[in-house]
């Protein structure tokens, strides 16, 4: 496997693990949002990946992430009776989002530890190279 290829295999983990960091983000900020109806209401998105051979006839040049999609949660809208609540509906019903505080926290958890084991791969990969370069040298 070539230098280039693992820059680009963890370039492309990196790329993927900002998107399901930002899809966190995005899913904290609205989880509080209230809705009058379930059209309308905010629903938990998640980052799809899959893994894409780099090369078809190398087998040794393996894999980099690719983002397929952002996609939104089918689970239904929290349903509440608060007919004091401004965003009520004519029945008296609002409809919170679907997001997990806790289940979003851990999953921006396991993302940045992600993120970092690519930040720690280039970094070797980088070290490797400069010994390489440095075995030519005479002191």
């Amino acid at each position: 496997m070539s230098f280039s290829s693992i820059y680009d295999i963890a370039g492309s983990a990196m790329t993927a693990q900002s998107v399901r960091l930002n899809t966190v983000a995005s899913n904290l900020a609205n989880a509080d949002v209230v809705s009058g109806s379930e059209q309308d209401g905010y629903r938990a998105k998640r980052p799809v990946f899959s893994s894409v051979m780099v090369d078809m006839n190398d087998p040794n040049a393996g894999t980099r992430v690719r983002i397929d999609d952002v996609i939104e949660s089918d689970e239904p809208l929290r349903r509440r009776y608060e007919p004091n609540h401004p965003e009520a509906n004519k029945e008296g019903y609002v409809f919170h989002s679907t997001v997990n505080v806790v289940e979003e926290m851990a999953d921006m958890m396991a993302a940045s530890r992600s993120f970092e084991t690519n930040v720690d791969v280039m970094s070797r990969a980088r070290s490797m190279q400069q010994s390489i370069l440095r075995l030519g040298q005479t002191s």
